[in-house]
């Protein structure tokens, strides 16, 4: 059989080499359809490989009858509907790893630029002003950088800064002690490599925890003159935060490749001489161009070839037998991971699924993958999904264990979901009830009856007469009504939780007054 594959944005020579070495494979190159035409055109290929310009729509996806896999030269796919990519059986990979070392490169070249003022020196120069007293810089030897966010760009960076005997200390929500020992850094919370660093750059997905990460509350906590480097995801950082620390000279310099809204060439921060910009180049390299084209038609030519996609971005097929046993659980799974991740604000290093029940007949592993992605997302985001749940966590080094039990403890079906981290164990179960659908009906030791959705206040709290009403006069106060509360306890006058379904997301400030009444342990607002 001869696969057809159609190229309809521009890639490099060099990137679509695996395609033209493969055998059974045909090549189109053709990077001036119009929308009409790729519609027109698309039901004759198997293949599909594209950047940024061409938009795969649900409509151009359902006329691509033959389609089997669609190729995204570079990290983002927003321009794909994945989820009719999907529910058409058709998989989407993409080429995460091609642009690490372009991005890592480009941050480590703004820090030294922001360190010794070259581009600041090199404009008076190119205005006939030799001007040597304006420009003393600082040496990064013996500086302490802070990474905040150590993936695949972060670790990077944090090695290339060690090369230039920089101290580096980093925060990730995966990093634990042991694994920045290993790899020669320091290991802080986020507070403490804020307060301790020179240099601050971050490396995380832009996410609803993470935008204005960096706010005027982050910079009150740092050194006075630290310099802060962005070349992640605009948003990451306040800019009106990081302009008045800049003006009161809390902030010494700071170096940006990307904006909350881009293109932008009149915002305030480019008017201070303390700030250099670059207009998000940080994968803009021969090399990264050549590399991402190279991953993704590799992918794509063992894929049509029966191999496993290393990079696949959502769902692959699922035998529809197994499919139609599972997918009743795949809410639940998913919501179980969710709020689990959300009581454990430590580093997991081992995560145990236990399959009780009906749940023992059946293939989980897609469950397993589902679960995994739940425990994940609330850190990465959209770029875990349920294919490369399992992996991501693996490179995180987290373990993943899969165990069948006939211990249902009394339901039809159950499904348990514990985490291992340095301070010891959270699990939380759950199962479907025929006809009334998803429950949590364990946390930790805590037996609930609780529908896994909406906004959530989980409250740990001492059994005493008064604390849930204390509670729940404080929500009133702020507005919030309570629509169902659940409450378990260890034994009279013991420890005790609480979980209050609520109208709306609990606010920061809610929460604090919450921990701040008597016999309230802890207080943790969970939105499912």
């Amino acid at each position: 059989m001869v696969y057809q594959i159609l190229v309809s944005d521009p890639l490099s020579e060099d990137g679509i080499q695996p395609l033209r070495k493969a055998d059974g494979v045909e090549i189109t190159i053709q990077t001036a359809l119009t929308p009409e035409q790729l519609a027109e055109k698309i039901h004759e290929y198997d293949a599909l490989l594209v950047r940024s310009q061409t938009q795969v729509t649900r409509d151009l996806i359902s006329k691509a009858t033959n389609l089997k896999v669609i190729g995204r030269a570079g990290v983002g796919v927003d321009n794909i509907d994945l989820e009719a990519a999907t529910e058409f059986g058709v998989l989407v990979v993409n080429a995460p790893d091609g642009n690490t070392n372009s991005a890592a490169e480009h941050t480590m070249a703004m820090i030294m630029s922001l360190a010794r003022n070259i581009p600041q020196a090199f404009y008076a120069l190119k205005h006939n002003k030799w001007d040597r007293k304006s420009y003393v810089g600082v040496e990064l030897k013996n500086k302490t950088l802070g990474v905040v966010g150590l993936g695949r760009i972060g670790a990077e960076v944090a090695f290339r800064a060690k090369g230039q005997r920089m101290n580096v200390k980093a925060y990730d929500p995966f990093l634990t002690e042991e694994k920045a020992k290993k790899m020669g850094i320091g290991y802080g919370t986020l507070e403490e490599v804020l307060q301790s660093a020179d240099f601050i750059t971050v490396h995380t997905p832009l996410l609803k925890e993470t935008k204005h990460l960096i706010n005027q509350k982050a910079f009150e906590q740092m050194k006075d003159g630290v310099q802060i480097v962005n070349c992640a995801r605009g948003g990451i950082i306040d800019e009106e935060a990081l302009y008045q620390a800049i003006v009161t000279k809390k902030v010494a310099g700071a170096a940006l490749d990307v904006f909350e809204e881009e293109p932008i060439t009149d915002h305030k921060l480019l008017e201070l001489p303390e700030v250099i910009a670059t207009p998000h180049l940080g994968a803009s390299t021969k090399e990264a161009q050549e590399n991402v084209a190279i991953d993704v038609s590799k992918d794509v030519v063992t894929f049509l070839t029966g191999g496993l996609a290393r990079n696949p971005v959502n769902l692959p097929s699922v035998p529809k037998e197994v499919m139609n046993k599972i997918e009743p659980y795949f809410h639940l799974s998913e919501k179980l991971g969710i709020f689990l991740t959300n009581l454990t604000q430590e580093a997991m290093e081992e995560v145990n699924i236990y399959y009780a029940g009906d749940l023992t007949d059946v293939e989980v592993s897609p469950l397993t993958r589902n679960t995994v992605k739940g425990l994940l997302k609330r850190h990465l985001g959209d770029h875990v999904n349920d294919v490369n749940a399992t992996y991501l966590a693996e490179k995180k080094g987290i373990t993943i264990n899969e165990h069948k039990t006939s211990s249902s403890k009394g339901f039809t079906n159950l499904l348990t979901v514990e985490v291992r981290t340095n301070l010891g164990t959270r699990s939380v179960a759950g199962t479907l009830l025929n006809g009334l659908g998803a429950r949590l009906v364990k946390v930790d030791d805590y037996s609930v009856d609780v529908i896994p959705e909406g906004h959530m206040v989980f409250v740990r709290h001492k059994d005493q007469p008064g604390a849930i009403g204390r509670v729940g006069t404080l929500l009133a106060k702020e507005l919030v009504n309570i629509a169902t509360m659940q409450v378990g306890r260890s034994n009279v006058g013991g420890d005790a939780i609480m979980i209050l379904t609520v109208d709306k997301h609990l606010e920061k400030e809610g929460l604090e007054q919450l921990k701040q009444l008597s016999d309230i342990y802890g207080v943790t607002a969970i939105d499912l």
